[in-house]
Order: structure tokens, then C-alpha cells, then sequence
């Protein structure tokens, strides 16, 4: 991980060319607080550039390939993340401070998924066709065709940096469309990376575009304003998303948005308990509960309520915290200082709606230079009502709240008593309640027995506060396309 232990600059990479910003601003460890990089932010002149360079590039020779050329691109795009596993890997960890071993099997073994996954989805998509029988005799032979939307733009988060980005990018670039990026300012690393990657895979200029910044008043605002965007595809926070809504609207953009959740986990008596108490372990706290899919709220069958609580107390208190490249090691910090107070303001408010604090509650002391990094105990309460804000607002850390249940339309409608809506984890062994749950369960995604697992051909994403518009297989490619019907009289 040497290569980002120096301090690099990071440039904007714009029209084919790595260039610097107005200024710059710091990237900064969440591990022990020491200076990662210098990453250039645009201005939005620049960005204004960025968006033009990547329209210019639709009627250049990107727009001239054809759909095997664009997928033999794209597995060059793939070959090159793996040359440089390693550096991506670091890059990873450098910002997130995430275990090393988490980067290895999960954020860039998806990144090479996704390109290939969806290069070669659009090498075998089939297009609809039907003939129409007409009253003199005569038919109508009617096709669809796939077009690129045009501009896409990207605006990624910084929970799963590189897993994310990649997820939007190989639909949207398979399709045909050219790109602007905007990653989260707290993971600008893998992204500068992958411009490297873009550009020596032999994209022409414009197609693919990055641009560093923030959100209000910089990089990210200036490029939902921009009129030449044909879409928006964001992941990020609920109120993010009502933001760009309201700066698409009036140019009536393409969006897909995948936002926020208060996802539940409902541990049914009949379960298997042991692989329950595991699955809802790494559901609330995973990737220090710094995932949107992350179980916050969780319902236990009274008659196991008890015993269900001692057992997840003693699975998270053994997760080891440490350094991401520790042998063992479970969870990292979060990802920032400014994160990290967020999360504590809620150890404090769960204090004052009168939580009972099962574990954790605090920041944990290394007695070296970690201390001024971003950690935290992973936590539970139990003991709140329904209406508590701990029980009913994101939070985004390592935190769940257990609270038990009587009957099956009781948990169903405390579930679906959400302002979000995006996933939910069924734990039991009775297949026909599952099948019953899951179709009356208002999210996006229904784990029964597992969580985080999916076919990358499915659709993903949410209802309510958690989005709109779903990605996934051929989902994503009919986002990332106009979809046209060519009727011809026979």
C-alpha cells in the first residue's frame, strides 16, 4: 500500500486528459487521521467541460462502435483492474479503512464483475419483435432498438467507493452512453485509479470523465444543472436525492436513485438460531454497519427474545477492531470524523429516548496513533418504542435495535411502519410463512435466511425514501437506453 502513503495529488481527468482543479482539498485517513492524498476539485467551468467533452464524444468515434467493440472495451476496462488488483485494493483501504481482506474478496472482485457482467449482457440482450396482421392483408413488422441515452452522470457514494461507481458505469458505458463521475470527496482514490485504467484501455476522450468536489455550491450541483445530462444515477442519502430531483426537474432527466434505508431483520422462533444470530451480526454490523442494506431494526419471537439478545452481545463483542491489515481483523472505522459525531449524537439520543444499552455505546481507546481516527463499538439497544428516532431514522453505523414480537401480522405491520423501503431479512424454517412474508413486505429486496447475496442479473433497489427506479441485469440496461420501436409496412 505504499503507493498512497506519499500524499499523491489526485487530478480531475477530463476529456481524455488528467487535469488539475481550482484548488485543492485533503483526504484524510479514517484510520489514525494522517494526510492519504491532495485531490484537485473542479470548478464549474470545469465541470461545464467535462459535461461538453462527453456530448462531443457521443458523435465521435465512441459513437461509431459497434456493440462487440464497445464489450471487447469494456473486458479491457475489467483485464486492467485485475493487472492492478493490488492498487485498488490499497486504494480502497486507504480511504475507508476498511479490512484489507474485505477489499480483496468483495469491492474489487465486484468492480472486474461488473464490467463483465454487463458487457456481456449487452453482447446477448435480444430485442423484442412482433408482425401485426393488418385488415387489407398487409403487415406490420414492428422491432425495438437499444440508443444511448447520451450523458450519464455518475455520482457515487463512499461507503462501497469502487463497487458502486463500477455498478453504474459498465450498464451505462455498455449501452453506449458517455460518462461524468463525481465520487464521494471522502473516496476519491479507486476512482482516480480507474481513470488511469480507462485511459490506458484505450477509451476515446470524453467518454469516460471524472471530476472531484462536493455537493451544494460545488462539483456535484454544478453537474445535475448541467442541460447536456440526458440522466442522473446516484446512490447516496434520501435528502441528497431530493435535492437532484429538484435540479433535474425542469429539464425532465433520467433518474435512477438509490438512497437511504432503516432495514429490518425478523427472527422468527422456528429459525435455525445459531445461523440466525450470525446472519443478523453481519447484517447490522458489516463493513461497520456502513451499508444501506445494513439490518438497524431487529424483531425477535418473544418466546427466544432473551437468548437471542445474549448470543448477538457475544458475537459483537468478539469482532476484533483493528488495523485493515490485521491478521483476523472484523471492522474498521467509519469513515470520517464528521461521520463518526453524526453516529454519537445518535449513542446520545438513544440515551435520552431511555434505550437500554446492551454493548457498545462508545468509541473505543488504542493508546496510539488510531486515536485520532474514526472508530467506534459496534452496538445494541433494546427497550425503545416504535417511535423512537434511533428506531425510525438511518443512522449508518454499527447499530441495531432488538425488540420482540408476538405473531406474524403484528412483526408485518411494525416492518412495513417505515418511511423506507428498501430491503428486509426473513430468518425461518417454515418455507410457506416466507413465501407469504416476503410478497407483503414493502422493500425493494426480501432475504430469507441470508442477506447480501443477489444475482447481479436481478433488480435492485428500493421504494419510498430508499429511491426510485430499479438497476440490475436487464433493468440496468433499460435505464441506461432508449428504447425505440421501428414499425416497417410489409
Amino acid at each position: 500500500m505504499a503507493i498512497y502513503q506519499s500524499a499523491p495529488d489526485l487530478p480531475l481527468y477530463i476529456d481524455g486528459q488528467f487535469v488539475d482543479g481550482i484548488r485543492q482539498f485533503d483526504n484524510i485517513s479514517p484510520v489514525d487521521g494522517h494526510l492519504v492524498s491532495r485531490v484537485a476539485e473542479a470548478g464549474e467551468a470545469q465541470v461545464a467541460a467535462a459535461v461538453k467533452a462527453a456530448h462531443a464524444a457521443l458523435s465521435g468515434p465512441w459513437g461509431q462502435l459497434s456493440v462487440p467493440e464497445r464489450v471487447a472495451l469494456l473486458h479491457r476496462v475489467a483485464e486492467g483492474i485485475e493487472a492492478r488488483f493490488d492498487e485498488f485494493v490499497a486504494a480502497e483501504v486507504a480511504d475507508t479503512g476498511r479490512p484489507e481482506s474485505l477489499a480483496r474478496t468483495l469491492d474489487v472482485p465486484r468492480a472486474i464483475a461488473n464490467f463483465r457482467t454487463f458487457a456481456d449482457l449487452a453482447a446477448t440482450s435480444v430485442n423484442e419483435c412482433c408482425e401485426t396482421p393488418q385488415a387489407d392483408g398487409g403487415l406490420l413488422f414492428n422491432y425495438t432498438v437499444r440508443k444511448p441515452l447520451g450523458v450519464v452522470a455518475v455520482i457515487s457514494p463512499w461507503n462501497l467507493p469502487l463497487l458502486l461507481l463500477t455498478w453504474k458505469l459498465g450498464p451505462a458505458l455498455a449501452m453506449g452512453n458517455t460518462v461524468v463521475c463525481k465520487p464521494s470527496e471522502e473516496t476519491p482514490s479507486s476512482a482516480t485509479l480507474l481513470a488511469q485504467v480507462m485511459h490506458e484501455a484505450g477509451l476515446p476522450a470524453g467518454v469516460f470523465n471524472l471530476i472531484h468536489g462536493f455537493g451544494p455550491g460545488s462539483a456535484g450541483e454544478y453537474l445535475t444543472r448541467q442541460p447536456e445530462i440526458a440522466a442522473v444515477s446516484f446512490t447516496g442519502e434520501s435528502r441528497t436525492g431530493s435535492a437532484i430531483m429538484k435540479a433535474v426537474a425542469d429539464g425532465v432527466k433520467e433518474v435512477s436513485f438509490e438512497l437511504g434505508g432503516k432495514n429490518a431483520a425478523v427472527v422468527f422462533a422456528d429459525a435455525d438460531f445459531e445461523a440466525a444470530v450470525a446472519g443478523v451480526a453481519r447484517s447490522s454490523f458489516f463493513n461497520t454497519g456502513q451499508v444501506c442494506l445494513c439490518s438497524e431494526r431487529v424483531y425477535v419471537e418473544r418466546p427466544i427474545f432473551d437468548r437471542f439478545v445474549a448470543a448477538l452481545k457475544e458475537r459483537a463483542e468478539a469482532l476484533k477492531i483493528g488495523y485493515p491489515d490485521e491478521e483476523g481483523v472484523d471492522l474498521g472505522p467509519l469513515v470520517s470524523q464528521k461521520h463518526r459525531d453524526k453516529v454519537l449524537s445518535y449513542f446520545e439520543l438513544a440515551r435520552t429516548e431511555g434505550a437500554t444499552l446492551i454493548t457498545g455505546g462508545g468509541v473505543p481507546v488504542f493508546g496510539d496513533e488510531r486515536d485520532n481516527g474514526s472508530w467506534i463499538r459496534p452496538t445494541i439497544w433494546t427497550g425503545l418504542s416504535d417511535d423512537a428516532r434511533c428506531v425510525r431514522e438511518e443512522i449508518f453505523g454499527p447499530v441495531c435495535h432488538i425488540s420482540p414480537f408476538d405473531n406474524e401480522e403484528e412483526v408485518l405491520a411494525r416492518v412495513n411502519d417505515s418511511q423506507y423501503g428498501l430491503a428486509c431479512a426473513l430468518w425461518t424454517s417454515q418455507v410457506g410463512r416466507a413465501h407469504r412474508l416476503a410478497r407483503r413486505v414493502h422493500t425493494g429486496i426480501v432475504w430469507v435466511n441470508s442477506w447480501y447475496a443477489r444475482d447481479l442479473r436481478t433488480p435492485f433497489g428500493g421504494s419510498k425514501l430508499s429511491g426510485m427506479g430499479r438497476e440490475g441485469g436487464r433493468h440496468s440496461l433499460d435505464f441506461y437506453s432508449e428504447i425505440s420501436n421501428v414499425c416497417i409496412k410489409l
